[in-house]
């Protein structure tokens, strides 16, 4: 083969393969960032528990369009859902004495930006707060570990 034929199946290839790396490059890493992450949208609370075992329980099977996202690697957990009335939080749910100022690890373009310092409940393992009649609640891996870990009687 000739040289210059050499050197343009080289100089191809390079940029090629520069062009598969600024193309391909960007999925890859979405998907190796996001590859444990999974959400769903739900009609209601009961279909939401009936759904997946993860949901928490304490979510009243009346709330309405739930949003659920988690990671499969941990107990990180984001949910919005829409109650029937601002006053139908569970029992299980008891205000904070102050604001916490807890930020989810997770996020959504359906979950606010900023919720630290929003939290105004605690349902169960779950800082929640309400506006209107949207509830926003979130789970912290930390908090899930200690809590299997005190189930396991560790």
């Amino acid at each position: 083969m000739k040289r210059a034929a050499i050197v343009a199946i080289t100089a191809g290839s390079v940029a090629g393969a520069a062009f598969l790396g600024l193309v391909a490059g960007p999925a890859v890493q979405d998907w190796y960032t996001g590859r444990h992450d999974e959400s769903a949208t739900y009609a209601t609370g009961a279909e939401a528990k009936e759904s997946r075992p993860s949901v928490p329980r304490w979510l009243p099977d009346t709330a309405k369009d739930i949003s659920y996202a988690m990671k499969t690697t941990g107990g990180d957990r984001l949910l919005k859902a829409t109650l029937p009335t601002a006053a139908t939080l569970p029992p299980t749910c008891k205000k904070l004495p102050t604001a916490a100022s807890t930020e989810p690890a997770l996020q959504a373009d359906w979950f606010p930006k900023n919720s630290s310092g929003e939290a105004a409940y605690r349902c169960d393992l779950y800082y929640a707060y309400t506006s209107g009649n949207t509830l926003y609640a979130w789970q912290h891996n930390d908090d899930w570990i200690t809590s299997n870990k005190a189930a396991a009687g560790h």
